[in-house]
């Protein structure tokens, strides 16, 4: 636990920043239960697997690769392991066949894999490749298994606290390539918007007792740092812990409260922070970009083929 963490309290749900995957889990009984978890291969992704399986339930496991999905399984664990590169939509569509010919009804969706503060613009598909991995790769994972859900199903979209990093207008919808201006934490900023209008949209879309909310895990020391430099990675690994990240464990927690907890239940389309519900910046609220970044996805899908 960090020194922030320590002195930090609990929220209306009784968990709060220190609270751990295993903690707001407990006493829940999966067995029979089927979820997808993205990105399951390390940091909070495999963290997830590993207390979904604990608690009983079969986990689709998906990552860049099978093989790196299957070596991070929880040994023993109901878990099968499924390659689904994001960035890439015949992947993609590959995972989903793969899922559905599997056969099982989904409990849920965890969306957690993700790409961060890539130092110089790259595209897929003529969308800015963070935008298209952390947004559009999940759009077209998600949205073709929604009837697979179950009745009271639930889609985790792993957002963050960095959404407010984003563009002063939100989404840039007449510019998701950035070829007008490109800076690395506001683009990953736009992508965890983009997850958190897309949670909003689809829980208002959905029927029943379906819900779709997005998270923020807190800062956590993962390998989502990749990307930055040397003295910044040094600082966020050895100085960061201590001070004020969360552990993967704590990390871990709020997207597997909103997954599994009773309490979660009844929430739709929000944003939520160390297991309770937080406020995102205003355009994270607006209904009319969530409807028009739907609709934008939907164009990019189908020009996709």
């Amino acid at each position: 636990m960090s020194l922030y963490g320590m002195l930090r309290g609990k929220g209306p749900s009784g968990f709060g920043y220190a609270s751990t995957a295993e903690e707001v889990t407990a006493g829940r009984d999966l067995a029979g239960q089927t979820w997808i978890v993205t990105g399951s291969n390390s940091g909070l992704g495999e963290e997830t697997v590993r207390v979904l399986c604990l608690r009983g339930a079969r986990v689709l496991s998906l990552a860049r690769t099978e093989e790196k999905a299957r070596a991070a399984a929880p040994p023993g664990a109901d878990v099968v392991p499924v390659a689904c590169e994001l960035s890439e939509p015949a992947s993609v569509r590959a995972a989903v066949a793969r899922i559905r010919e599997l056969g099982h009804p989904l409990s849920g969706v965890v969306a957690n894999a993700g790409i961060m503060a890539l130092p110089e613009v790259q595209r897929a598909h003529g969308v800015e490749l963070q935008l298209f991995t952390n947004h559009v790769g999940h759009f077209l994972l998600i949205v073709p298994l929604l009837d697979r859900l179950a009745s009271d199903g639930r889609v985790v979209m792993l957002s963050s606290a960095a959404h407010t990093s984003t563009w002063p207008e939100g989404i840039r919808l007449d510019d998701l390539g950035a070829e007008r201006e490109y800076t690395p934490w506001r683009a990953y900023g736009q992508s965890k918007l983009a997850n958190l209008l897309f949670a909003r949209e689809l829980a208002r879309r959905m029927e029943g007792g379906q819900t779709a909310n997005a998270v923020h895990p807190g800062v956590i020391a993962t390998n989502l740092t990749r990307h930055m430099n040397a003295v910044v990675r040094f600082a966020w690994t050895y100085l960061g812990p201590p001070l004020v990240l969360k552990s993967v464990p704590e990390g871990a927690a709020t997207q597997c409260w909103a997954a599994v907890h009773p309490d979660a239940g009844s929430l739709r389309g929000r944003y939520l922070a160390d297991c309770n519900v937080a406020k995102p910046i205003p355009a994270g609220e607006d209904d009319a970009l969530a409807a028009a970044l739907w609709e934008k996805t939907e164009e990019i899908v189908a020009r996709l083929g």
